[in-house]
């Protein structure tokens, strides 16, 4: 199963340059996207089977795809059809981030661990380590994914670029995950390592006394100069330019060649292995189920109230109220329970608090305490609250927002645009205040800025008034559920009469269109030429609803498969959106190439450069995985008209598609895949819902590193321009409100990359793990683009240690295996973090028994009671800073010998269990 699911980022190998590490070359048959998907794969199986067995139900292995992991894992929650995009979407996150390093910092040694930069190189694991773990105790899983991917980089290149295989060694180096532990023994700069190599690929180039003698050292890498200290190994290669300085060659394992086949093999295991420790230590810090939303395993969507607090709302408030409570008492415990509930209340001028919970009565508690109040001038803070909704919400998320004035922070529409792009979430909104009111002194936007957000996102803008907002609502319960997918959306304005077809396939289930307008009539024609008006309520069809500008059509379960027909008739704007439950499925990233010595793709965060060639990376979900589809077309598709272009498709493997056009259409687009469902043998078509345009406007910036509370953050970015030169000017939102400065306006000169900074300084009382979204954005006239970066707030790290414990009391009087069952045995601890943060948590690891709290503090004492036939105990400490350790003993018996006497047993077990806590 592990290789099946290699396609989910085989366009991060198979389109990079031959330099990139670990590059399946010569025979080979792994790479950094390899080994990172093994040990992902590996550790949410494992993980998957540990809750399986917490909550008493079989783990099913039901099939390799996306779909069928997550369906597995969820068990008996998940009875019907369950969408694995999140889970494809948060392992191509951490993919993305993986490959990037080899572009963002291509000529950094600690990255790499080039050039004997270990400490420093250590200090980039645990330093992400200690962020990643924050990150998922504030539920900033996203911003903990992207931090993953850049250090199991890091981690993995220490196996392909030093020695360590060298000397012989087959296990992990554990202190590069364990700040703790010494890195020992490492070649001084004075050391001569390497012996010359005019060929650049002799098989043993290190010399005899670095290897008598245990050094540890790794290549010298050169991109722009070719020196390095004497006598010392270079990494190799052709864009090391160190490689042809005495000593020539390279020691370098990220390609599989005659002479180095043995290391690169062993080089390819352990940096598997070590990615399955470092995993282990943040799977064992965060817990299974939070581990495993990091990884996007999850029934549903999140459903995210966006509302309107101030005092004219109450209703809507009581609206909201009631459709939470209706969610949550209806789809508790199925499949289709939303995996979270997050709540954005907005006033004037407050905004927030958030409350974000998988617990339903925690959500229920909290928007019962909603009340209307305050306000005064019509226009709120309404783009304020979904800013922080989209920087909050886990990507391709519903976003439902209930508000009855127009938005007064009209100056963030920009920036929420930019944050719908890169989320792909879809914004919703309720709007029952009168679309004539107009701005007043205090500035404002209108109510068409809301439909066009919502047309953005794949939305929809439901004007309606106070008493009919609770017939809209149905929406919500429609789209707060699993596996849901989009059909055709399209809009026209200014309104015509117009036609829209669309393929119904046999694993489409609760088929609904949405159609928003005013002064409009529609006509539904089936594949078989059955047909059904508008003033048709109840048909052959389907049954119609009006509420508002919404026509609500779910159609009869009994609907024929193959190509129906809408007819719009309307002279106004009109939105239509065909929306259904299947796992058949894709998500799409749009990618740019890099040059540098590791050439590559990357996932683009801004929009794609006008008058260049546009490329995306699809990958397909299917019933059966991606074998059961058949790709026949796929296009981009103008929303406002008829204009399309054709793409150019080339397969991958294992579902992937690599989509290439010569140019895209005017405005505003979105993409249309259609195929053929080989289950079934009928025709398929999805559409993507976020709306992308291009950009003659390029922004380029990287984060280094997290940031500490109080402190300035310098971050260097550039900007570009295809087109006319001149100034541009620079906007810059944080969700956080940190203090920002930087400069407002830039001249650009055609072609040419114009650098500058931005510093932002968190607040001293900021709390570690806090995660900031900041949208970088740079504009002339009508044309801009932006950048949308994720940065992690760190306290400094003074605790390295792990909690340890000592074993205070052995009760094993155990018999033969044979008569386990009526037998039990008993362990007595006392657990302490010493001068460190304090003990977060406790838990049992392996075992059947029961762990009890004897005494609480710190220290604490704890007793764990098994039965004999319960052999294996394993205990987790975790302090709060997320240093983990693990207490293990065994009580292994022979199936035939007899009990020993209790006072030999505890002798023996005394002598065997060293039990003190191993640092994970």
């Amino acid at each position: 199963m592990m290789a099946s699911l290699l396609g989910l980022a085989v366009f991060a190998m198979v389109l990079s340059g031959p330099a990139l590490a670990f590059v399946p070359i010569g025979g080979g048959s792994s790479s950094h996207v390899t080994i990172t998907e093994n040990a992902l794969l590996q550790k949410v199986m494992e993980t998957c089977e540990a809750v399986a067995q917490k909550y008493d139900y079989d783990f099913k292995d039901m099939g390799d795809s996306p779909g069928q992991i997550v369906q597995a894992c969820l068990g008996p929650t998940a009875t019907g059809d369950v969408s694995g995009a999140k889970f494809h979407s948060a392992l191509q996150e951490i993919y993305s981030q993986n490959g990037l390093v080899d572009r963002d910092f291509a000529n950094s040694a600690p990255h790499h661990f080039n050039s004997e930069k270990f400490l420093e190189g250590r200090s980039l694991i645990t330093e992400g380590m200690a962020a990643i773990k924050a990150n998922i105790r504030n539920e900033n899983f996203k911003a903990a994914r992207e931090t993953l991917g850049k250090i199991l980089h890091t981690l993995q290149d220490f196996y392909s670029h030093s020695n360590w295989v060298e000397l012989g060694n087959t296990d992990p180096y554990p202190s590069l995950i364990r700040a703790d532990l010494p890195i020992e023994n490492i070649a001084d700069m004075n050391t001569p390592t390497c012996s010359d190599c005019a060929s650049g690929t002799c098989p043993d180039p290190i010399l005899p006394t670095i290897l008598e003698n245990q050094k540890l050292t790794s290549g010298y890498m050169g991109i722009f100069s070719s020196t390095k200290p004497s006598g010392k190994c270079s990494h190799g290669g052709e864009s090391d330019r160190t490689s042809s300085t005495r000593p020539r060659g390279g020691i370098h394992k990220d390609e599989r060649r005659a002479d180095n086949k043995l290391y690169y093999d062993t080089a390819v295991k352990v940096a598997t292995a070590a990615s399955l420790q470092l995993l282990e230590d943040i799977r064992l810090a965060a817990g299974d189920e939070d581990f495993l939303r990091m990884m996007g395993i999850a029934r549903s969507s999140s459903v995210c109230f966006v509302i309107d607090t101030t005092g004219s709302m109450s209703d809507e408030i009581d609206v909201a109220r009631n459709v939470t409570y209706e969610i949550i008492d209806s789809k508790r415990g199925t499949q289709d329970e939303p995996s979270e509930y997050i709540l954005v209340p907005f006033n004037d001028p407050e905004v927030g608090p958030v409350t974000r919970t998988a617990d339903p009565d925690v959500m229920k508690k909290e928007i019962s305490k909603l009340s209307a109040y305050g306000g005064g001038d019509e226009p709120e803070m309404c783009y304020s609250g979904i800013q922080l909704a989209l920087t909050t919400a886990p990507s391709y998320s519903n976003i439902y927002v209930f508000t009855d004035a127009t938005a007064k922070d009209d100056h963030l529409k920009d920036t929420l645009d930019a944050l719908i792009k890169r989320t792909k979430s879809v914004v919703n909104f309720f709007m029952t205040g009168s679309s004539r009111r107009r701005r007043r002194s205090t500035g404002g936007g209108t109510f068409n800025d809301y439909k066009d957000l919502a047309l953005a996102s794949g939305g929809q803008a439901i004007q309606v008034t106070k008493d009919q907002l609770p017939q809209a609502t149905a929406i919500i319960l429609d789209t707060s559920t699993s596996a849901l997918v989009t059909v055709l959306q399209q809009a026209r304005n200014p309104g015509n009469p117009d036609s829209f077809s669309f393929d119904v396939d046999a694993s489409l289930k609760n088929i609904t269109i949405y159609i928003t307008g005013s002064a409009l009539t529609f006509t539904l024609t089936n594949p078989n030429g059955i047909t059904q008006s508008s003033s048709q309520t109840s048909g052959a069809l389907a049954a119609i609803s009006t509420v508002g500008n919404l026509w609500r059509t779910t159609l009869n379960a009994d609907r024929a498969s193959g190509t129906w027909q809408i007819r719009i008739t309307s002279n106004n704007p009109y939105t239509v959106k065909v929306t259904g439950q299947s796992t058949i499925a894709f998500i799409y990233d749009f990618v740019e190439e890099f040059g540098g010595p590791h050439p590559g793709f990357a996932v683009l965060t801004g929009r794609p450069q006008a008058g260049q060639p546009a490329t995306l990376m699809l990958p397909l979900m299917g019933r059966e995985g991606p074998d059961s589809l058949k790709v026949k077309e796929v296009s981009l598709i103008s929303v406002s008209s008829s204009a399309s272009v054709v793409a150019n498709t080339t397969s991958m493997g294992d579902g992937n598609i690599l989509v290439t056009v010569s140019s895209v259409p005017e405005g505003e687009f979105v993409i249309l895949l259609k195929g053929t469902d080989t289950v079934s043998n009928t025709d398929f078509q999805r559409q993507s819902t976020t709306q992308m345009s291009v950009s003659k406007v390029n922004i380029q910036a990287i984060v280094s590193s997290s940031m500490e509370p109080g402190k300035p953050f310098t971050l260097p970015f550039s900007v570009l321009t295809n087109g006319a030169g001149g100034d541009f000017t620079i906007n810059a939102r944080n969700d956080r409100d940190f203090k920002m400065d930087y400069p407002k306006s830039l001249t650009l000169k055609p072609g040419e990359y114009s650098n500058d900074t931005l510093t932002i300084t968190p607040p001293p009382e900021t709390l570690s793990g806090t995660d900031v979204t900041l949208t970088l954005e740079a504009s002339r006239g009508t044309d801009s683009n932006y950048v949308v970066l994720r940065f992690s707030v760190l306290e400094k790290i003074t605790d390295f240690f792990p909690p340890v414990c000592e074993i205070i009391n052995i009760v094993d009087a155990c018999p033969h295996v044979s008569q386990c069952k009526d037998y039990v045995w008993e362990v007595s601890v006392n657990i302490t973090d010493g001068n460190g943060t304090g003990i977060e948590s406790v838990s049992l690891n392996q075992g059947n028994g029961t762990l009890t709290e004897v005494i609480g503090g710190d220290p604490a004492q704890y007793r764990y009671n098994a039965s004999c036939c319960a052999e294996v105990f394993e205990m987790v400490a975790v302090d709060k800073i997320g240093n983990v350790g693990k207490c293990f003993h065994s009580i292994v018996r022979s199936a035939s010998a007899p009990a020993p006497k209790l006072s030999a047993l505890l002798i023996l077990s005394l002598f065997l269990s060293v039990f003190i806590f191993r640092p994970s």
